[in-house]
């Protein structure tokens, strides 16, 4: 297998995500030709400048080909659209940042009302290579002795079985587990402190929005090494 680089959850830090980009380019120029890029969802909410990520990303700024997973932040996005409702409970995890970055009004969201208004006009702000990029996310990937998704997958249930759903969101049942899954998950969700590297598992959520850490990995053959930004 090629070298596969994979970047954990970005959150709207387009400054971090550029520098992700820069990193990885560099590693490439120095190491020869990679397999693929992977990103690992969650690039909207929190931060500044989702609409930056987005646009950036739908562009493919890598120097390989690449693939973007979705994280339960892009379905939460893409639930809203249609069920504007749920933006009582998304308005506490970061939407706000995300609507204003497309210049959507937020003094109602934040005030917990006129959720449809703001949809529509999230709907109507949303340019058509962003539509297409959300539209087109993965849920996982699987390269090599490594299996990539944003949260986690379900013990007890083959890679090939497992569900959007825990794809996506799962968290303590996968993180407590010690099972084999049959290949390397390599996943974001769950922010740490720094890479959390087991022998079923790599954690590279290091918490981007908040930290100013985004953590990008270089997987190859065995052995695995953290690109320094």
């Amino acid at each position: 297998m090629n070298r596969i680089y994979a970047i954990g959850d970005i959150h709207g830090r387009l400054d971090l995500l550029e520098q992700a980009i820069d990193a990885i380019r560099r590693d490439v120029e120095d190491r020869g030709p990679a397999a693929l890029t992977i990103t690992l969802g969650d690039y909207i909410d929190r931060g500044p400048d989702s609409f930056g990520v987005i646009d950036r990303l739908a562009a493919n700024p890598f120097p390989t080909p690449y693939v973007a997973l979705k994280g339960n932040h892009e379905a939460t996005l893409e639930r809203f659209l249609v069920q504007p409702g749920i933006a009582e409970d998304w308005r506490r995890f970061g939407c706000i940042e995300m609507l204003h970055s497309y210049g959507v009004p937020v003094a109602d969201m934040m005030r917990g009302r006129n959720y449809e208004s703001a949809a529509k006009a999230l709907s109507e702000a949303l340019p058509a290579t962003h539509r297409d990029f959300l539209d087109n996310l993965r849920t996982s990937h699987a390269a090599g002795r490594y299996f990539f998704c944003h949260a986690g997958v379900r013990p007890g249930v083959a890679l090939a079985r497992q569900k959007d759903d825990d794809l996506m969101w799962i968290r303590d049942e996968f993180l407590s587990s010690d099972e084999d899954f049959g290949s390397v998950v390599v996943h974001g969700h769950t922010p740490v402190s720094e890479p959390d590297v087991k022998t079923n598992r790599i954690n590279i959520d290091t918490g981007a929005f908040a930290t100013g850490l985004l953590t990008c990995i270089a997987l190859e053959g065995d052995g695995h090494r953290f690109l320094k930004m």
